[in-house]
Formats: structure tokens, sequence, C-alpha cells
């Protein structure tokens, strides 16, 4: 099988999704075309807002290019590259930045696309609506797979290359700190973070945190900005704790990446809580429900060494099936079964047919659906610049 495997363009976090699927889609022999969304985001902004300044030139009132602008030019060279490569499927990765008319193209040239949600429940609205014009996706959130009509649950998962228990080569050469925490500065994360009494305790925050307030008590525990996902596994491995907080959000059950990655790295660490915490880790991963109790606990698991290396240890069996490439033989199971009952050569040329639109459809905006396209940004606009 071949894949046109499109890159989320975010450069952490959702980034690491991709890698590991990717790396577990190629180790089941899949050939793997890379789609990579961050760096023609990157250009297309450069191009764009170049164009802009020349057009602005000549008509001073033309409007700046759109963030929506920007993904629509980002995105739009996957119909071609898909062709191009004759691919089976096109696998879009969070598709935050993917802009849906692109989608709706794909279809119409008769490629198969199916997309791995990744902000389920935090972006699910927008999801949903991408959903609906996908062949096939997969929702990170069990919580919300009834939602999609046309989709499942595959959960998060680690990558055996990056998350192994024990101290690994380079490991040493990160800080060692008492509770660690890689992640970004959600408000309500942050105030739980600042109510936490961290007197005498060396704590490490890594990620997002140019958010802070200037005068935030966390400011002088921030010990870098984003790092890549195996200097994360580093600093993990090298904590006494390891720390994870989710975002909040109501009926939200399943762990994040973060969960899967301490415990395979077989970090001790504590966490707020989630239905599947409990039912994958047990007692092992103490949970805390308020910051003056994680002060409490952090205190007295600090000067449990011997115990907490002993429940550590423990870990990574309970997640030694959750690899990216357990992950990636779910994923690929599920394309060749929606890819074989719809592949018939009648469904096919109808589809590609779709690609000629109907003159006395044909206008300025184009006939995308106007429900999926008013959200992002003014075409018109898009237009005058690119065309």
């Amino acid at each position: 099988m071949k894949i046109l495997l499109v890159h989320p363009g975010a450069s952490w976090s959702t980034a690491d999704v991709e890698a590991g699927l990717r790396d577990g889609l190629e180790e089941h022999g899949v050939e793997v075309i890379r789609y990579r969304l961050d760096g023609r985001i990157e250009r297309a902004a450069s191009w764009l807002k170049a164009a802009w300044r020349k057009a602005a030139k000549a008509d001073p009132a033309i409007s700046r290019p759109t963030p929506a602008d920007i993904c629509y030019l980002a995105s739009t060279d996957a119909l071609a590259m898909a062709l191009r490569h004759q691919v089976d499927l096109v696998l879009v990765v969070s598709a935050m930045f993917f802009h849906p008319d692109v989608v709706i193209l794909l279809q119409r040239a008769g490629l198969r696309v199916a997309a791995l949600f990744t902000e389920s429940p935090y972006d699910l609205a927008n999801e949903v609506a991408l959903a609906r014009h996908v062949d096939r996706c997969w929702t990170n959130e069990r919580a919300t797979v009834g939602a999609f009509a046309n989709g499942s649950y595959l959960p998060h998962g680690w990558h055996p290359r990056h998350h192994r228990p024990g101290l690994q080569p380079g490991d040493i050469d990160q800080p060692a700190h008492d509770v660690v925490f890689v992640g970004s500065a959600f408000p309500e994360r942050v105030a739980w973070l600042e109510a936490v009494d961290w007197t005498g305790i060396d704590l490490g925050l890594y990620g997002h945190w140019e958010a802070l307030a200037r005068r935030s008590p966390l400011r002088p525990f921030v010990k870098g900005g984003t790092v890549p996902n195996p200097v994360a596994a580093a600093l993990y491995r090298r904590a006494a704790i390891g720390l994870n907080l989710y975002r909040q959000a109501g009926g939200a059950e399943s762990l994040n990446p973060r969960a899967y990655e301490l415990a395979a790295c077989g970090v001790f660490h504590l966490s707020d809580a989630r239905a599947e915490v409990r039912e994958i880790f047990g007692p092992l991963v103490p949970i805390v429900d308020n910051p003056d109790e994680a002060g409490r606990v952090i205190r007295y698991w600090l000067a449990e060494p011997t115990l907490r290396a002993q429940v550590a240890a423990q870990l990574p069996a309970c997640v030694a099936s959750s690899t990216w490439t357990a992950r990636a033989a779910t994923v690929l199971a599920d394309c060749r079964a929606f890819l074989q009952e719809s592949d018939h050569a009648e469904v096919r040329r109808k589809r590609r047919s779709r690609v000629h639109v109907d003159e006395r459809l044909r206008h300025r905006d184009g006939d995308l659906p106007e429900q999926v396209v008013a959200g992002y940004g003014d075409r018109k606009n898009r237009d005058d610049l690119v065309l």
C-alpha cells in the first residue's frame, strides 16, 4: 500500500503523532509519501505576504492574507502529489491546519481520504465538520467516538525508538529535576501549577510558556522551550517525578501522549484524573485532585526513592502493547477494509468525474459547500493574491 501522509502542520506535539504513525506504517511495509505541511505553511506565509505587499502598492485597499489563506496555499499541492505518486490513500494527521477545501478537491479527483483527529474533545466541532468529507477517521478520545459517523477510537501511543526505560545514551546531558513537566501553558494548567507550593522543589518546565505573566511565580522554573521528543524522553528519565496534567474538558476519558511516554520510559509520575488512568495503571500512578494535595504528594514521593523505583519498574508493562507500531497496524487494517469495500471501477469513475464542475455552478467562489468554507477566510482575497 502507498499512502500520502499529511503532516499536522505544527512542529511539536502532533508532529510526534505523525512521526510515530509514519514509522509504524513503514514497519508494516507501507510506502509512505510525506507531505510536509509545516514547512509548506512557512513558505506559503512568506510568499503570500510578499505578494500582498506588492499588490498593496497598486491597490492599498487589498486585504492582508489571512491564516486561512496561508493554510489553503500550503495544502493545495497535496492533490498534485497524491496524483503524481498514485497513492492508495491520503491520510491527514490532526487536520487542524489542512484546509477543508483541499479535502473536497482530493475526493473529487477520486482519491480516498482519511483523517486521524488528535484534538478531541477540544476541537470537536471542527473535527466533526471535516469528518463528513473524509472516507474514514479516528479520534484520540473514546468519549467522542459517537460524534463521528465514520470513525473509531485510536488511542495515543509511544515510539519504540525514543521511549525506553533506563538510562539511554545522551540522557546524562539533560538536567535532573525533582519534578519535570513538558507541555504548554494553557490557562487552567498555569493556574493549577501556580497554586502548588514549590518551596524547596526543583521544578523544570519545558515547552510553550511564553504566555506566562511577567510576574508569574512559575517563571523561575521555565528551563527551556519546545524540545524534540527524544529530549523530552531524556528529561523524563532523569527526573525523580514526572508530572502529567490534562487540559480541562468535561467528559474526557482518554490518556494523552504524555501518559504513554512517561510509562514507556519507566518514569514514576503523578497525574490528575482521567478514567483511563485508573483503568490502565491502577494504583501505580497516584492521582492528585488539587494543587494543595499535589504539594503534599510530591514531597512524600521525593522522600521515598526506593518505593518510587519499585513502582516505576512496573509501568512499562502497562503500555507494552500501545506502541505506534501497534497503532499503525490498527490504522492499516481499517484502511484495507474500507478500501476493499469501495474499490470498484464504477465507484472510482464516478468519483473522478466530480473533478469536472458543472459550468452552471461555477462562480467566483467555486461550488464548495458554504457550510464548510464559510469559516475559512475570504477566497476572493486569496484569489486576488494568488492568481
